[in-house]
């Protein structure tokens, strides 16, 4: 068996991979593992995204949790970074999340974070993971009194709400604003914050009906957000994930505003008001070539991790940076919140518009992308690691970066969340790019499905 953890919690189909006995289990050894040293009865945060199976992965959550001794706050749908700070702020001990982000509404995922609101290191999840697969004979059940119950919060969305009003010191009236909230998490967070701050709001895909999560829809599909944009005259677009930790933007014109530019305009505004920590962003090795000539233009500096915003987390609390985040809109403001923050990032990002005065359009300009293109090879899940064992693959993977040289990169890497190799071609030639990259996904799935 692989790692249970992946790069974000434990994923998979929902009653299959990860099914109730799992998710029971996962709350019993959680519980265990994050409040060993609690000398008060453990209580212990659950939130879920708005998937039909976050019902039945809940109820076996809970029961994991309460049999352990502790007390179960359940907090109903919320996104990520709301059941992060909202562990934070009512003072308990650890929080969980039942979410598979961006991912199709078949799967589900849950993922832990300690009482400080931040997502577990790689040996507490190994801790956990060792103690589920070979439980030890001192985890002893309670029982009488001793046993946990659950303690349901109601409109528990309202306190991160109002955190998230705090965080800007603009209103947001005279700004129309179209919002995408993927059918997820966001549903009733985005449009109830951006209004109260005043702007004028129009809404798509904020009806759940637990299968429609993602769908064609949100930050990893915003082609109907940029069809609104336009045609409603909105100054600006915001495209959400399934549980609201990552943002894509949408410019006036109707253009995609990803993670990398988003980082640049953060960086350029942070840095001139002096709140930019050592003049540096954290980014990954997937942060496009062309936010390191804007940071280099702007005299600040990128620093980049592996894939995954727990890395970026993990570079800025070890040398002190207070903002990073990846391409894909996970961004981490570490003066606000521990995780990334969908919500918390566009009202940053609205707040600039609004101070400076300017379209988000000529904002963004300060960076030109390379381009990149991205191809997912599918392959079976134990053959994902190997694509460099195969001399075949691993020889044209040299051929590639040697072509490109140094105009250029080359980048493979193995999904965290599902059975893919993921290929990134980056250079001044978008067609030959694709071209090559084609060719390379093709010969990884012949070789390694």
């Amino acid at each position: 068996m692989g790692r249970l953890f992946g790069t974000d919690g434990v994923r998979g189909i929902a009653n299959k991979e990860l099914n109730s006995t799992l998710a029971f289990n996962l709350g019993r050894i959680g519980a265990y593992v994050l409040t060993g040293e609690t000398r008060h009865k453990p209580r212990i945060a659950v939130g879920k995204d708005t998937r039909v199976s976050g019902d039945m992965l809940e109820a076996a959550l809970i029961a994991g949790i309460c049999s352990m001794g502790a007390e179960a706050v359940v907090l109903g749908v919320q996104p990520t970074p709301a059941v992060a700070y909202l562990t934070r702020h009512m003072g308990l001990d650890a929080g969980v999340v039942i979410s598979a982000s961006h991912n199709p509404f078949e799967y589900n995922g849950i993922k832990f974070f300690d009482s400080r609101g931040f997502k577990l290191s790689d040996q507490l999840e190994d801790k956990i993971e060792s103690l589920l697969l070979n439980p030890e004979n001192s985890i002893l059940n309670p029982i009488g009194a001793e046993i946990g119950k659950k303690v349901e919060i109601d409109n528990a969305v309202h306190g991160y709400v109002d955190f998230l009003k705090r965080t800007i010191d603009v209103n947001l009236r005279g700004l129309k604003i179209a919002v995408d909230c993927a059918n997820g998490a966001s549903y009733i967070a985005a449009p109830s914050v951006l209004a109260d701050l005043g702007a004028e709001i129009a809404v798509i895909n904020n009806k759940p009906d637990g299968k429609n999560i993602n769908v064609k829809c949100g930050s990893t599909h915003p082609e109907g957000l940029q069809k609104l944009v336009v045609e409603s005259g909105a100054h600006i677009g915001l495209a959400f994930d399934g549980d609201a930790d990552r943002l894509i933007a949408v410019d006036n014109r109707g253009r995609i505003i990803n993670g990398d530019h988003m980082l640049a305009i953060f960086a350029k505004y942070f840095k001139g008001k002096g709140a930019l920590r050592k003049d540096t962003i954290v980014g990954t090795v997937m942060s496009n070539m062309g936010l390191d000539i804007a940071m280099k233009q702007e005299k600040c500096s990128l620093v980049r991790t592996e894939v995954g915003d727990r890395y970026v987390l993990e570079e800025m609390i070890a040398n002190g940076y207070n903002i990073g985040g990846e391409q894909s809109g996970h961004i981490i403001f570490l003066d606000y919140n521990t995780t990334g923050d969908g919500l918390l990032t566009a009202l940053q990002l609205l707040a600039i518009v609004k101070e400076i005065g300017k379209k988000l359009s000529d904002i963004s300009a300060i960076m030109t992308d390379f381009p990149q293109v991205l191809v997912n090879a599918k392959v079976k899940e134990e053959n994902k690691g190997r694509y460099m064992e195969d001399k075949e693959i691993a020889d044209m993977i040299t051929k590639l970066k040697a072509k490109l040289n140094d105009k250029g990169r080359v980048l493979i890497r193995p999904s965290g969340t599902e059975p893919l190799v993921r290929i990134m071609l980056e250079g001044e030639d978008k067609t030959k790019l694709e071209e090559d990259a084609g060719n390379l996904a093709r010969l990884i799935e012949q070789k390694l499905v």
